[in-house]
């Protein structure tokens, strides 16, 4: 992971400054960095190398060939002979997470920027996009990149913030108690976004109440007076208020929420709907993605244009404009079937989600359906349950055919079958790993012109392999 300065180069000594340190070995004489790095093999005479320690590798033992590479400074725990050997820089702490902490913290302090943070178990990098599309019609807008929404990757994303900046959109991931607290005390954000309350990290956190517990945290550096957006279609954001700062709702369900979408309507290639709020209604909104769920990330982004002074044909110009990233929802025609790519990341909420939209498109478009799916991890104890939850909820839909992948996708036909999908329009891969050709073979002899098929699965499945597979052995 590296990222570039926005400001520029700077001294070793104003580095150790800003990672609140003074201990500092070498020579500093007329060395500059405009760039830091975690991974050793990114590293070069112009980029710090950040020695951060993990569960399962220590950065230390990488400084070596940081220094083979170029690196004149290294940001580390202990001082080691390579360092010396090399001539570099040592820049000592007491913790390098911490340190990269109070990097992006002190840089933060000296920009205009107003801070928006976005949590939540399902949709916050679509709903942090669809934020900043909306806000960079008026304003200088930055986001962070991709899902560097780690206490290491948003941090480091935040020392990209441009000078000019005027608003910063900053996505908060976490896998326990603690992560996001320490991010928000970071951004210290104005307004503050929890798009919803999901059943990701059950197996750290172990029940929805903790999860909530955890998102909660986003208001340990929400501002005095700030803004907190909530989904009030969520039971356990229902009641969330506090004295120092503001509480405000968006829904597609209940009337009387600050910001409530109505007259939802799902297209081939879009979805529209209207918004009420503050009394006004503003009519046909569109955002160029399919499916109600992603409503919910339009109201965020809707409300903070209205907070933050834009008129509602600003806010439909850049809802206009919002594109998802790869990996996302993707829709593409190929050899003459429709392609839905969703393989980024896979929640019950989310695979829930792509399942109603692969539903809408067959209502729309009529043809065969088609459902790939793979495990949803991180789910612990209650993930044979939530994916058998996934199965029985797509026995419902008009979904023709189904094949699942993995120990967790078995268990998704299981739901299925229990619910009343007949076993001859399923096939289940329980290993994936070394058989990819095999499943993309068997997709190959399955699949038929006129079908809209569906991929979806947690990351590290890789079910965009299964694409890649297709699109190099099918006939376009």
């Amino acid at each position: 992971m590296k990222t570039m300065f926005s400001f520029g180069s700077i001294s070793p000594k104003q580095l150790a400054e800003m990672c609140d340190t003074t201990t500092i070995y070498g020579n500093t004489a007329s060395v500059s960095v405009c760039g830091i790095c975690t991974d050793s093999r990114e590293a070069d005479a112009d980029t710090v190398f950040c020695a951060l320690r993990g569960e399962r590798v220590d950065g230390h033992d990488y400084i070596e060939t940081a220094c083979e590479r170029g690196c004149r400074v290294i940001l580390c725990e202990e001082y080691r002979e390579p360092i010396a050997a090399a001539g570099a820089v040592a820049i000592v702490v007491k913790d390098c997470e911490n340190a990269l902490a109070k990097l992006a913290f002190q840089y933060m302090e000296t920009l205009q920027a107003k801070s928006i943070a976005v949590t939540g178990s399902v949709g916050k990098t679509t709903t942090k996009d669809m934020i900043a599309s909306v806000l960079s019609v008026r304003y200088e807008a930055f986001k962070t990149k991709g899902n560097f929404n780690s206490v290491i990757g948003m941090p480091l994303s935040m020392l990209e913030i441009p000078k000019a900046c005027e608003y910063s959109v900053l996505e908060m991931g976490m896998s326990g108690f603690g992560e996001i607290e320490r991010l928000s005390l970071i951004a210290q954000p104005d307004i503050a976004v929890i798009t919803t309350i999901g059943t990701s990290h059950m197996e750290m956190l172990g029940s929805r109440e903790n999860i909530c517990r955890a998102k909660l945290e986003v208001l340990c550096g929400l501002k005095q007076d700030g803004i907190l957006l909530l989904n009030g279609d969520e039971p356990l954001l229902a009641n969330v208020n506090g004295k120092s700062y503001k509480t405000l709702y968006i829904s597609t369900e209940r009337e009387n929420a600050h910001f409530f979408a109505k007259n939802i309507r799902v297209e081939a290639d879009c979805t529209r709907f209207d918004i009420a709020y503050n009394g006004c209604l503003t009519e046909d909104l569109c955002v160029r993605v399919v499916g109600r769920h992603n409503v919910y990330s339009a109201l965020f982004a809707f409300a903070v244009g209205v907070l933050s002074g834009m008129t509602a044909e600003e806010i439909r110009e850049g809802l206009l404009r919002f594109a998802p990233e790869n990996l996302r929802q993707n829709i593409v025609s190929f050899a003459g079937m429709t392609f839905m790519e969703d393989c980024y990341n896979a929640s019950p909420e989310s695979m829930q989600a792509a399942i109603d939209v692969l539903d809408a498109y067959h209502k729309l478009k009529g043809g065969r359906t088609v459902a790939v799916l793979g495990d949803m991890l991180e789910l612990g104890e209650e993930s044979s349950a939530l994916h058998r939850q996934v199965g029985a909820h797509l026995a419902k839909k008009s979904v023709d055919r189904l094949i699942t992948l993995g120990k967790g996708g078995s268990f998704i036909a299981v739901g299925a079958m229990q619910c009343g999908m007949k076993a001859d329009r399923i096939d289940n891969f329980p290993y994936y790993e070394d058989v990819i050709e095999e499943i993309g073979a068997h997709l190959v002899s399955t699949l038929q012109k006129g079908d809209a098929v569906l991929f979806k699965a947690s990351r590290a499945v890789g079910i965009e392999r299964l694409i890649d597979y297709l699109q190099k052995n099918m006939k376009a």
